[in-house]
Protein backbone atom coordinates (compact mmCIF):
# COMPACT_ATOMS: atom_id res chain seq x y z
CA UNK A 1 0.00 0.00 0.00
CA UNK A 2 1.34 3.42 -0.99
CA UNK A 3 1.56 6.31 1.43
CA UNK A 4 -1.52 8.08 0.07
CA UNK A 5 -3.64 4.94 0.26
CA UNK A 6 -2.36 4.36 3.79
CA UNK A 7 -3.25 7.93 4.77
CA UNK A 8 -6.73 7.43 3.32
CA UNK A 9 -7.20 4.28 5.36
CA UNK A 10 -6.14 6.10 8.53
CA UNK A 11 -8.59 8.95 7.88
CA UNK A 12 -11.39 6.46 7.22
CA UNK A 13 -10.57 4.76 10.52
CA UNK A 14 -10.62 8.10 12.35
CA UNK A 15 -13.99 8.90 10.79
CA UNK A 16 -15.40 5.55 11.87
CA UNK A 17 -14.12 5.93 15.41
CA UNK A 18 -15.48 9.46 15.71
CA UNK A 19 -18.88 8.37 14.43
CA UNK A 20 -19.10 5.39 16.77
CA UNK A 21 -18.00 7.52 19.74
CA UNK A 22 -20.84 9.92 18.91
CA UNK A 23 -23.33 7.08 18.65
CA UNK A 24 -23.69 7.53 14.90
CA UNK A 25 -23.56 5.13 11.98
CA UNK A 26 -20.33 5.79 10.03
CA UNK A 27 -22.09 5.17 6.72
CA UNK A 28 -24.18 8.33 7.30
CA UNK A 29 -21.04 10.48 7.05
CA UNK A 30 -19.48 11.12 3.67
CA UNK A 31 -15.74 11.62 3.36
CA UNK A 32 -14.99 14.12 0.62
CA UNK A 33 -11.33 13.99 -0.40
CA UNK A 34 -10.20 17.50 -1.30
CA UNK A 35 -8.02 17.09 -4.34
CA UNK A 36 -7.37 20.73 -5.22
CA UNK A 37 -3.85 21.45 -6.51
CA UNK A 38 -3.16 17.73 -7.01
CA UNK A 39 -2.92 16.33 -10.55
CA UNK A 40 -5.03 13.50 -11.91
CA UNK A 41 -2.32 10.86 -11.51
CA UNK A 42 -2.09 11.55 -7.78
CA UNK A 43 -5.87 11.63 -7.34
CA UNK A 44 -6.08 8.29 -9.13
CA UNK A 45 -4.15 6.70 -6.24
CA UNK A 46 -7.09 7.53 -3.97
CA UNK A 47 -9.60 6.35 -6.56
CA UNK A 48 -7.65 3.11 -7.04
CA UNK A 49 -7.95 2.55 -3.29
CA UNK A 50 -11.72 2.53 -3.73
CA UNK A 51 -12.68 6.09 -2.83
CA UNK A 52 -15.19 7.86 -5.06
CA UNK A 53 -15.97 11.33 -3.66
CA UNK A 54 -13.70 14.30 -4.38
CA UNK A 55 -13.84 18.06 -3.91
CA UNK A 56 -12.35 20.81 -6.07
CA UNK A 57 -12.46 24.56 -5.53
CA UNK A 58 -11.45 25.85 -8.95
CA UNK A 59 -13.26 25.37 -12.24
CA UNK A 60 -9.96 25.56 -14.13
CA UNK A 61 -8.65 22.49 -12.34
CA UNK A 62 -11.89 20.59 -12.60
CA UNK A 63 -12.07 21.10 -16.35
CA UNK A 64 -8.72 19.35 -16.70
CA UNK A 65 -8.91 16.62 -14.07
CA UNK A 66 -12.50 15.45 -14.10
CA UNK A 67 -12.49 14.26 -17.74
CA UNK A 68 -9.11 12.57 -17.14
CA UNK A 69 -10.41 10.39 -14.31
CA UNK A 70 -12.99 7.62 -14.01
CA UNK A 71 -16.53 8.62 -14.93
CA UNK A 72 -17.91 6.94 -11.80
CA UNK A 73 -16.35 9.48 -9.42
CA UNK A 74 -18.55 12.03 -7.64
CA UNK A 75 -17.33 15.61 -7.76
CA UNK A 76 -18.18 18.38 -5.30
CA UNK A 77 -17.50 22.05 -6.02
CA UNK A 78 -16.31 23.66 -2.79
CA UNK A 79 -14.81 26.95 -3.92
CA UNK A 80 -16.35 30.38 -4.29
CA UNK A 81 -18.89 30.11 -7.09
CA UNK A 82 -19.01 33.14 -9.36
CA UNK A 83 -22.07 33.73 -11.50
CA UNK A 84 -20.01 33.79 -14.69
CA UNK A 85 -18.73 30.27 -13.94
CA UNK A 86 -22.08 28.62 -13.09
CA UNK A 87 -22.82 27.48 -16.64
CA UNK A 88 -19.49 25.61 -16.79
CA UNK A 89 -19.47 24.33 -13.22
CA UNK A 90 -22.88 22.65 -13.29
CA UNK A 91 -22.17 20.03 -16.00
CA UNK A 92 -18.94 18.97 -14.27
CA UNK A 93 -19.91 18.83 -10.60
CA UNK A 94 -22.64 16.78 -8.98
CA UNK A 95 -22.80 18.80 -5.75
CA UNK A 96 -22.28 22.52 -5.05
CA UNK A 97 -21.32 23.46 -1.48
CA UNK A 98 -21.04 27.21 -1.96
CA UNK A 99 -24.39 28.80 -2.81
CA UNK A 100 -23.55 31.96 -0.92
CA UNK A 101 -26.22 34.51 -1.83
CA UNK A 102 -29.83 34.67 -2.96
CA UNK A 103 -28.81 36.25 -6.25
CA UNK A 104 -26.49 33.31 -6.92
CA UNK A 105 -29.14 30.79 -5.85
CA UNK A 106 -31.71 32.22 -8.26
CA UNK A 107 -29.24 32.34 -11.11
CA UNK A 108 -28.01 28.79 -10.48
CA UNK A 109 -31.58 27.52 -10.44
CA UNK A 110 -32.29 29.22 -13.76
CA UNK A 111 -29.14 27.94 -15.46
CA UNK A 112 -29.66 24.42 -14.11
CA UNK A 113 -33.13 24.46 -15.68
CA UNK A 114 -31.73 25.62 -19.01
CA UNK A 115 -29.16 22.80 -18.92
CA UNK A 116 -31.66 20.17 -17.79
CA UNK A 117 -29.73 19.51 -14.58
CA UNK A 118 -30.72 19.17 -10.92
CA UNK A 119 -27.56 19.61 -8.87
CA UNK A 120 -27.48 18.96 -5.15
CA UNK A 121 -26.65 22.14 -3.28
CA UNK A 122 -25.66 23.37 0.16
CA UNK A 123 -26.37 26.91 1.34
CA UNK A 124 -23.18 28.52 2.64
CA UNK A 125 -23.39 30.42 5.94
CA UNK A 126 -20.94 33.08 7.06
CA UNK A 127 -21.61 32.53 10.75
CA UNK A 128 -18.61 34.56 11.88
CA UNK A 129 -19.57 37.57 9.73
CA UNK A 130 -16.03 37.54 8.30
CA UNK A 131 -15.36 40.04 5.54
CA UNK A 132 -13.01 37.57 3.84
CA UNK A 133 -15.74 34.94 3.45
CA UNK A 134 -18.92 34.66 1.43
CA UNK A 135 -22.22 33.32 2.66
CA UNK A 136 -25.72 34.04 3.89
CA UNK A 137 -26.24 35.62 7.26
CA UNK A 138 -28.60 33.75 9.57
CA UNK A 139 -31.30 36.40 9.11
CA UNK A 140 -30.96 36.26 5.32
CA UNK A 141 -31.35 32.51 5.32
CA UNK A 142 -34.44 32.67 7.50
CA UNK A 143 -35.93 35.23 5.12
CA UNK A 144 -35.17 33.40 1.90
CA UNK A 145 -35.44 29.74 2.94
CA UNK A 146 -39.06 29.38 1.74
CA UNK A 147 -38.03 30.56 -1.73
CA UNK A 148 -34.99 28.26 -1.83
CA UNK A 149 -37.22 25.39 -0.76
CA UNK A 150 -39.31 25.76 -3.92
CA UNK A 151 -36.53 26.02 -6.51
CA UNK A 152 -37.48 23.34 -8.99
CA UNK A 153 -33.97 22.74 -10.38
CA UNK A 154 -31.92 22.64 -7.17
CA UNK A 155 -31.92 19.75 -4.71
CA UNK A 156 -31.33 21.52 -1.41
CA UNK A 157 -29.38 19.15 0.84
CA UNK A 158 -28.67 21.37 3.82
CA UNK A 159 -26.13 23.89 5.13
CA UNK A 160 -22.39 24.46 4.93
CA UNK A 161 -19.99 26.56 6.97
CA UNK A 162 -16.28 27.03 7.46
CA UNK A 163 -15.73 28.42 10.97
CA UNK A 164 -13.38 31.30 11.71
CA UNK A 165 -9.80 30.21 12.34
CA UNK A 166 -9.30 28.92 15.85
CA UNK A 167 -6.36 27.73 17.92
CA UNK A 168 -7.72 24.25 18.62
CA UNK A 169 -10.33 21.96 17.04
CA UNK A 170 -12.47 22.15 20.17
CA UNK A 171 -12.91 25.90 19.64
CA UNK A 172 -14.71 25.16 16.37
CA UNK A 173 -17.44 23.24 18.18
CA UNK A 174 -19.76 26.23 18.88
CA UNK A 175 -19.84 27.09 15.17
CA UNK A 176 -20.68 23.52 14.18
CA UNK A 177 -23.33 23.38 16.88
CA UNK A 178 -24.84 26.65 15.69
CA UNK A 179 -25.10 25.36 12.12
CA UNK A 180 -26.80 22.16 13.30
CA UNK A 181 -29.28 24.11 15.41
CA UNK A 182 -30.07 26.42 12.49
CA UNK A 183 -30.63 23.40 10.24
CA UNK A 184 -32.96 21.87 12.84
CA UNK A 185 -34.88 25.15 13.06
CA UNK A 186 -35.31 25.31 9.28
CA UNK A 187 -36.47 21.71 9.07
CA UNK A 188 -39.19 22.48 11.62
CA UNK A 189 -40.30 25.76 10.06
CA UNK A 190 -40.27 24.52 6.46
CA UNK A 191 -41.56 21.03 7.13
CA UNK A 192 -38.81 19.70 4.84
CA UNK A 193 -35.93 17.36 5.63
CA UNK A 194 -32.53 19.06 5.30
CA UNK A 195 -30.27 16.18 6.28
CA UNK A 196 -26.99 17.64 5.09
CA UNK A 197 -24.41 19.43 7.22
CA UNK A 198 -21.22 20.11 5.29
CA UNK A 199 -18.67 21.02 7.96
CA UNK A 200 -15.34 19.82 9.25
CA UNK A 201 -11.89 19.60 7.64
CA UNK A 202 -8.61 17.79 8.26
CA UNK A 203 -7.94 19.46 11.59
CA UNK A 204 -11.40 19.35 13.13
CA UNK A 205 -13.58 16.79 11.38
CA UNK A 206 -13.94 14.59 14.46
CA UNK A 207 -15.47 17.52 16.37
CA UNK A 208 -17.73 18.24 13.39
CA UNK A 209 -18.91 14.62 13.37
CA UNK A 210 -19.76 14.87 17.05
CA UNK A 211 -21.91 17.90 16.20
CA UNK A 212 -23.76 16.18 13.35
CA UNK A 213 -21.72 16.70 10.20
CA UNK A 214 -22.74 14.53 7.26
CA UNK A 215 -19.94 15.63 4.89
CA UNK A 216 -16.35 16.22 5.98
CA UNK A 217 -13.67 17.51 3.66
CA UNK A 218 -10.17 16.15 4.10
CA UNK A 219 -7.20 16.87 1.86
CA UNK A 220 -3.88 17.48 3.60
CA UNK A 221 -4.30 14.49 5.95
CA UNK A 222 -4.39 12.28 2.84
CA UNK A 223 -2.19 13.99 0.26
CA UNK A 224 0.17 15.91 2.54
CA UNK A 225 0.76 19.63 2.23
CA UNK A 226 -0.77 21.09 -0.89
CA UNK A 227 1.30 22.13 -3.85
CA UNK A 228 0.77 25.49 -5.50
CA UNK A 229 -1.40 25.24 -8.59
CA UNK A 230 0.79 26.07 -11.59
CA UNK A 231 -1.86 25.93 -14.27
CA UNK A 232 -3.05 23.39 -16.76
CA UNK A 233 0.40 22.77 -18.17
CA UNK A 234 1.54 21.26 -14.87
CA UNK A 235 -0.91 18.40 -15.29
Amino acid sequence: MGQIAENLSQVQERLQQAAEAAGREPSTIQLMVVSKTWPAEIISEVADAGHRVFGENRLQEGEVKIPALSADLEWHFIGTLQRNKVRKVLPLFHVIHSISSMKLARYTNRVAGELGLQPRIYIELNLGAEESKHGFTVSELREYAPEIQHFENLQWQGLMCIPPQVESPEEARPWFSQLRELRDELQASLGQPLPGLSMGMSGDFEIAIQEGSTVVRVGSAIFGQRKAWKGIESL
